[in-house]
């Protein structure tokens, strides 16, 4: 299984930061994406600076018939459709899209690494995936995502929230 995340903090000329991930997820499925589950639309800080927007994520989990790097270059096209433009690190955006998981894959090259670097420190991956899921195990680790939102700081498992608001196909 692939595991998926997209997230958006700022508006579009599509709509609001959900609109963006509601269309980003019809992008995918046009691009050959089979989208299995989506988790409901989570919400945290931006980081490092929490007087940004807000972020809202969701996580996907899908199949995928074509390789790692045909969905990432696909991911790219998506994420310039919606508005996306190079910007600093950490800096608002309105799409961004991750490969979290690709069938436990692990990989390293310019292109990519897989599985994603932090999603195992990340509170808004890691929650979308428990829900989805939760028998999930990290290729690496090999710890599952109980574990892993276990080891969160304090302070990260309490600042997300999930909101009851679910995507708009």
């Amino acid at each position: 299984m692939i595991h998926l995340n997209i997230g958006s903090n700022l508006n579009s000329k599509f709509g609001t930061k959900f609109e963006n991930i509601s269309i980003g997820i019809n992008l995918l499925i046009n691009s050959k994406l089979k989208i299995n589950k989506i988790s409901s639309f989570y919400e945290t800080p931006s980081y490092p600076n929490k007087k940004l927007p807000k972020y809202a994520n969701i996580g996907l989990l899908a199949e995928y018939r074509f390789s790692h790097t045909e969905l990432l270059a696909e991911i790219g096209l998506i994420e310039k459709k919606i508005g996306r433009t190079k910007s600093t690190k950490n800096s608002p955006r309105v799409c961004d899209i991750d490969i979290i998981d690709f069938n436990g894959l692990i990989k390293k090259n310019k292109l990519s690494i897989l599985p994603h670097p932090r999603c195992h420190i990340r509170n808004f991956v890691l929650y979308p995936i428990k829900e989805i899921d939760p028998g999930w195990i990290h290729p690496i680790f090999k710890k599952n995502v109980d574990f892993l939102i276990s080891q969160l700081s304090q302070n990260s498992r309490i600042e997300i929230t999930r909101l009851r608001k679910s995507v708009i196909m």
